[in-house]
């Protein structure tokens, strides 16, 4: 065997293996202090790149689940003052009934009817005004698509968050059929003769029927009058127009023959009647069989170049169309425009977004619709020409009947309202965010999987590495010593 003092070969490799187990057992305390397995990119670089991954979609759910929730916060603001503006509502709806009493009330009691009417009115507005949710306004209109429109008879109603904004040239309405209301026009006229006879008279509508006699004695001026007033008193959608045509006699003492005319009060087809007449043609084509009036039309046409659903006089931008779905507009022309233009609805979108995923096209929105007074009862037609609930009088009883039922229709879009809202946070956002909490889990555990060290494992590892260490420590002492035997041979 050689003997060599110059280079101490068992040293440097004992001193190689020190230094080796050295950086293990570095990497050992790395792994057991932090609690993760890949700490650094040598420690796996496709474990690195995966959990930096899984990471960034793990804290991404979390802020989604922060956004649903306050999502869901915001939404119950709202509830809760659309609840307040319901119960407002309710109370006016109560009051009008009182008011429509209008034989046990006096003028004092009109006017105090009307005073508490005008502080719900003010109060329901102030709901609407001062709603907010951090510095946006949720009930006011602002956070709804909002429009405008060209053309005499066309009027923008809503627009919910399914609608894109028109830009400045605005939509363009094409109306092919306007909407026509059920009406029948007997062919045979009223007579004295028929009267003196006991006509009897039925019509129905809406649950409500009028059983009217005629009576010996009255004329047909009369006696139409009092069929008027025969069908108003039972509340039908109906009204008898003033007769159209008359015979060639001479009108005596308002004995004049007259065609009887009724029409529904509202448009479209889903509004009907039914009429019968003893006398075939009066009313019904036969005599005392009764014919259902159903000749109403819904209006029909398109928004901006789509076909668009009808409903009454009203459009509506059909479901799943592209620019206009949603937005609905009110044709009130009596027939369709020359060329079929109606005009323009100008539409803008200021609908609530929200990011409710972790993924950039995860989001959703919704429209809040005013709720001030002069936007809720539209359309309702009625003697006193009420057009919304902020006009509403009781200061008489019929004026209080005419307030019902604008009343009736604002209670019934506040209901709807909170019944979309309610669909929003049930099925959109609770929903969501059941998924968004299970898919937290899942990265978190995907994560761990991942990054996370097995710390029994990396202990017996570091125990092992320990004991390694101060044998290769011991074994490099050993061959730092054999070179000092030489000193025997020099000795």
């Amino acid at each position: 065997m050689s003997v060599r003092i110059n280079t101490n070969a068992a040293a440097i490799n004992t001193h190689r293996h020190v230094v080796n187990n050295a950086r293990v057992q570095a990497r050992n305390l790395e792994k057991l202090s932090s609690g993760h397995k890949v700490n650094r990119g040598v420690d796996g670089p496709a474990h690195i790149q995966i959990g930096e991954q899984i990471r960034s979609q793990t804290a991404s759910l979390k802020q989604a689940i922060d956004n649903s929730e306050s999502t869901i916060s915001l939404m119950q603001t709202g509830e809760a003052a659309l609840d307040e503006v319901s119960r407002a509502l309710i109370q006016a709806r109560a009051i009008a009934t009182h008011a429509a009493n209008s034989g046990t009330n006096s003028e004092y009691m009109f006017q105090a009817d009307q005073l508490e009417i005008d502080n719900i009115i003010n109060e329901v507005n102030t709901i609407a005004a001062n709603t907010q949710y951090g510095k946006n306004f949720l009930l006011d209109g602002s956070r709804a698509g909002n429009g405008v429109t060209t053309g005499e008879h066309l009027e923008f109603l809503e627009g919910t968050n399914k609608g894109k904004s028109s830009g400045l040239g605005g939509h363009e309405v094409k109306i092919t059929q306007a909407g026509v209301r059920s009406q029948v026009v007997g062919s045979v006229q009223l007579t004295q003769s028929m009267i003196d006879e006991g006509e009897q008279i039925t019509i129905t509508e809406g649950g409500r029927t009028v059983n009217f006699k005629t009576q010996e004695g009255l004329n047909v001026e009369q006696t139409l009058n009092e069929l008027g007033l025969a069908i108003k008193s039972a509340g039908l959608d109906v009204d008898l127009l003033k007769p159209e045509g008359s015979s060639d006699a001479e009108d005596v003492d308002g004995a004049l023959p007259q065609f009887i005319n009724i029409r529904h009060k509202n448009y479209g087809s889903e509004h009907q009647f039914q009429v019968a007449t003893n006398t075939a043609g009066l009313l019904s084509a036969q005599g005392d069989v009764p014919d259902w009036i159903q000749n109403g039309l819904d209006v029909e046409g398109e928004i901006a170049g789509e076909e668009a659903t009808g409903r009454g006089q009203v459009l509506t931008g059909d479901l799943g169309a592209g620019v206009a779905e949603d937005i609905q507009v009110r044709y009130t022309g009596e027939k369709a425009p020359e060329g079929g233009v109606a005009g323009t609805v100008t539409f803008m979108q200021n609908s609530l977004q929200f990011q409710i995923g972790h993924n950039e096209n995860h989001r959703t929105s919704i429209s809040f619709k005013s709720v001030k007074a002069a936007t809720l009862g539209r359309g309702v037609e009625n003697t006193s020409g009420f057009k919304n609930i902020d006009e509403i009088s009781v200061m008489d009883g019929d004026k209080a009947k005419d307030a019902m039922q604008v009343i009736d229709k604002a209670i019934e879009e506040i209901a709807s309202t909170r019944g979309n809202m309610g669909a929003f946070q049930k099925n959109t956002l609770e929903s969501n965010l059941n998924f968004l909490r299970i898919a937290h889990e899942n990265a978190l555990s995907s994560e761990s999987v991942v990054r996370d060290a097995d710390m029994a494992a990396e202990m017996a590892a570091y125990t092992r590495n320990q004991i390694v260490m101060e044998s290769s420590i011991a074994m490099l002492a050993q061959a730092n010593q054999r070179p000092l035997s030489m000193l025997k041979l020099l000795g």
